[in-house]
């Protein structure tokens, strides 16, 4: 059974687009998936449709009630702010080895591949000495890295992925994908990325993109 945790160079990078993709394909094949996401911020519960927690749910064929979403998502902060930030203001304070311990419990029921995807970028805090990195580091699993094609992108996507490294992580594949907003090609940006990435894979992901992609990505990540 294969387990990745799924981070990126900044927010609203395409994290939940991915895993919602990958989860959705690995369904259509017969597999039984999992999503997890530990953290989220800017949750309503009065209104979760639309949150990354209810997308990945329906990408799992699950209904997205408050059953599902405690289900996998049970850090749930109303603020959308970064972790640590929106944790505060609810009186409340996050903690790698916990958050951990839950993301191993999901990974030991899985049935199939797991998702396991992150808050914000690889260095968003979650405390005043913790960031979403020592929590990949704390759960050990391969990374998938998500970046942009908007102008900085390259040099965001590098930097996280030095930090990634620094610790020992394993990243199966740079997913570049295709900003709203970008300037930049698509194409050319993932590949200015290969260089630097060696022996990683690097894939570019069109807005949109079906299932074509997602069984290109899972070949390049291997057995699930």
């Amino acid at each position: 059974m294969a387990a990745f945790f799924v981070t990126g160079s900044g927010t609203d990078i395409g994290k939940t687009f991915v895993c919602a993709g990958l989860l959705a394909h690995w369904r259509a094949e017969g597999l039984a998936p999992s999503g997890f996401k530990p953290v989220l911020t800017g949750f309503d519960p009065a209104a979760p449709q639309g949150s990354d927690s209810a997308l990945l749910l329906a990408a799992l064929g699950l209904a997205a009630d408050e059953a599902g979403i405690e289900a996998i998502t049970p850090f749930r902060f109303r603020a959308p702010l970064s972790p640590d930030q929106a944790a505060a203001l609810e009186g409340r304070s996050l903690a790698a080895k916990e958050i951990a311990e839950v993301c191993r419990a999901a990974i030991t029921a899985a049935q199939g591949p797991i998702l396991i995807e992150g808050a914000g970028g690889v260095m968003s805090p979650l405390n005043s000495r913790e960031t979403m990195l020592d929590l990949a580091v704390e759960i050990g699993i391969p990374v998938l890295f998500a970046a942009g094609s908007y102008l900085g992108s390259l040099s965001h996507a590098l930097t996280g992925l030095s930090a990634l490294k620094a610790r020992g992580l394993t990243v199966a594949a740079v997913l570049v994908n295709e900003s709203a907003s970008g300037s930049l090609c698509l194409r050319q940006t993932a590949a200015s990325l290969v260089g630097h990435c060696q022996d990683t894979p690097v894939l570019a992901i069109p807005r949109g993109a079906a299932g074509g992609v997602w069984a290109l990505l899972t070949e390049a990540i291997g057995p699930v």
